[in-house]
């Protein structure tokens, strides 16, 4: 574990040389960007890191479509028949000291990546960098790929830069007692210059706030951070009164999202274990202060009320409409006005209610603590409006195993409240299969990661806490998930198939709906997270994805808790190709939920420190 808080007599001179400024914050507290020896070079050098490539979000875009369409390496026959094998690893990242203990870091937040980013603390040389964020509260930009800085090497696994963000606060509900800095996946927006990345942090003297930093250097920029408090949300919340709770309850886990022209940062909360009203804040990036907020419950009750917690936070489409699922109610509060627990929500700028989705059969999932919420929606690309009558469609998860599919242009419910409960499920407002499905006997929603259920009697026996990632081949699109099956109803052991996919099924002007198209037979995840795909353009599709290979309570602070696994499975076929646990080198102990990036023939997942994976020999 690298040293927290190195003092700096213990850096090298040179690395000295390349420490950033140091910038005070509105909050009055002081960050100053750790010296590091990443732009240390070791020799003569001709390497070029390559260009034209950019994954900036969770799930790579607004849209969460978690697609790179731009990897010609990684072909199934390829990761088939060679392997992957660990390339490098960055240094141990940091930890940090909470009344006298020491935490080692852990990776909640999904990497992001972009190449040809200039790099101040490397004279401006342009490179291809990997960004991530700890549990320690510290934001890090490292050197992807071998480049030259001056005519001498730099080698892949570099620490450019590093910025801590305050003091994180233990959270005795997180994994064991995991001290909380940054939890949600930033935000690169490449747009300005310098580019910039947003970034949501616990201070424990503050609170939750957002930062904006330099991406080049690290540095905080002038007028941030913006503090999203009890004072702040509560002036601007128009489904009120709701508290705003301390970190120890509200959790900030969802990614963080951005408005196509930079203005407005979404960032969504919901509450441990069902302590909290959910909320969504939007947050003014030009004038850096809070610029709409709305909890998604009239309630100041310290209970479950649609928690905005799922990793993959809120889409956002083309339109510039903002979705995001939410999670369970207390029962009791089912029909009345302003509750949108089990729902999907559709603001318009900069957040106004515009349109709202809610299962026939939501009383039943707040009963059974079965969230929507445990899951995050992604917008397709619109389809052909020739090709069917609903070309706009978003699709999202559930606890159930359920996937849904609607009509963004019509959700259906109200704005007033959720409609009457139901336990019919040909009333269902998504986009419903034409046939009877198996658990209903009549068309419903379609439950993909099975057996149905409507009753979680503990965490591990939910089925999918994923976004869904799209493909489109052949004239057709379509969606690949990933979960936990189980062995029977209401058990907690997993079994196939944990990775599915889904045909979007069209015909001249009729709705699209989902189907099955192919299933894994081999693979019981535990806990996973969200896949993403890659392929060079339409052929040869391989999914990845991070299986946190624990249950959802597993404390993350024992040396007994398993480590994930990474696994490549075939997108044609869906039969695995590799993991990471069949042979050398694996995963270290990250978080929970993530997400790797592929860029280049390299897979990135970050744990304790950044991890890339290469076709092995």
């Amino acid at each position: 574990m690298r040293p927290p808080e190195a003092p700096f007599a213990a850096w090298p001179l040179a690395s000295l040389l390349s420490l950033a400024l140091t910038a005070c914050n509105s909050n009055g507290t002081t960050l100053v960007q750790h010296p590091v020896a990443g732009c240390m070079t070791t020799g003569p050098s001709s390497a070029s890191p390559p260009h034209g490539l950019a994954w900036p979000a969770y799930h790579g875009d607004r849209a969460r479509t978690g697609w790179n369409a731009q990897e010609p390496a990684l072909t199934p026959a390829a990761v088939g028949g060679h392997g992957m094998t660990l390339a490098w690893e960055s240094p141990e990242l940091d930890g940090v000291v909470v009344d006298g203990a020491v935490y080692t870091p852990h990776a909640y937040a999904s990497p992001l990546y972009a190449d040809d980013v200039p790099m101040g603390p490397c004279g401006g040389a342009a490179l291809s960098v990997v960004f991530a964020a700890t549990s320690s509260g510290y934001v890090y930009a490292v050197n992807a790929f071998p480049a030259s800085v001056g005519g001498a090497a730099l080698a892949p696994g570099a620490i450019l830069w590093s910025t801590p963000l305050g003091t994180p606060l233990v959270v005795p509900r997180l994994d064991g007692g995991v001290p909380l800095g940054v939890l949600a996946t930033p935000f690169l927006d490449l747009q300005p210059s310098p580019p910039r990345l947003y970034v949501a942090a616990v201070d424990a003297s503050v609170g939750w706030s957002v930062y904006a930093l330099d991406a080049t250097s690290g540095a905080l920029l002038p007028g941030w951070p913006v503090t999203i408090d009890d004072p702040g949300t509560r002036a601007l919340n128009s489904n009120g009164p709701s508290v705003f709770l301390d970190p120890t309850v509200l959790s900030q886990r969802g990614a963080l999202n951005l408005s196509a022209d930079g203005s407005l940062l979404y960032v969504p909360f919901g509450g441990y274990f069902d302590g909290s009203v959910g909320w969504m804040v939007a947050v003014d990036t030009r004038a850096a202060r809070l610029a709409a907020a709305q909890s998604i419950a009239p309630s100041a009750a310290p209970t479950a009320n649609g928690g905005i917690w799922s990793p993959g936070g809120s889409a956002i489409d083309a339109d510039g409409f903002v979705y995001a699922e939410t999670g369970n109610s207390a029962v009791g509060s089912a029909n009345g006005p302003g509750f949108w627990g089990e729902s999907l929500l559709q603001w318009r700028t900069p957040l106004a209610l515009a349109q709202t989705y809610t299962p026939f059969n939501y009383c039943a999932l707040d009963a059974g603590d079965a969230d929507l919420g445990g899951d995050s929606p992604v917008v397709l690309p619109d389809l052909d409006p020739t090709s069917t009558s609903t070309p706009k469609l978003l699709a999202m998860g559930s606890k159930q195993g359920n996937v849904y599919l609607v009509d963004r242009t019509h959700l259906g419910g109200t704005l007033a409240a959720r409609p009457p409960c139901s336990t019919d499920s040909t009333t269902d407002l998504s986009l419903l299969p034409p046939g009877p499905q198996p658990q209903f006997a009549a068309r419903g929603p379609l439950n993909v990661l099975g057996p149905y259920s409507e009753l979680y009697n503990n965490v591990d026996q939910a089925k999918m806490r994923t976004t869904p990632a799209f493909f489109h081949a052949a004239g057709t699109s379509y969606l690949y998930v990933s979960g936990a099956s189980k062995a029977q109803v209401d058990s907690p052991t997993s079994a196939p198939p944990s990775v599915v996919r889904l045909r979007v099924a069209t015909a001249p002007g009729a709705p699209a709906y989902l189907a099955v198209d192919r299933a894994d037979a081999s693979l019981a995840f535990l806990n996973p997270g969200s896949p993403v795909v890659t392929s060079q353009g339409e052929g040869g599709a391989v999914v990845w994805v991070v299986d946190e290979n624990a249950s959802r309570l597993a404390s993350l602070l024992s040396d007994a808790t398993p480590h994930p696994v990474l696994y490549a499975v075939d997108g044609t076929s869906l039969v695995p190709l590799w993991n990471s646990a069949s042979g050398g080198a694996g995963l270290r102990l990250g978080g929970k939920y993530e997400t790797p990036l592929v860029a280049h023939g390299t897979v990135f997942v970050v744990t304790d420190r950044v991890q890339a994976f290469v076709l092995g020999p």
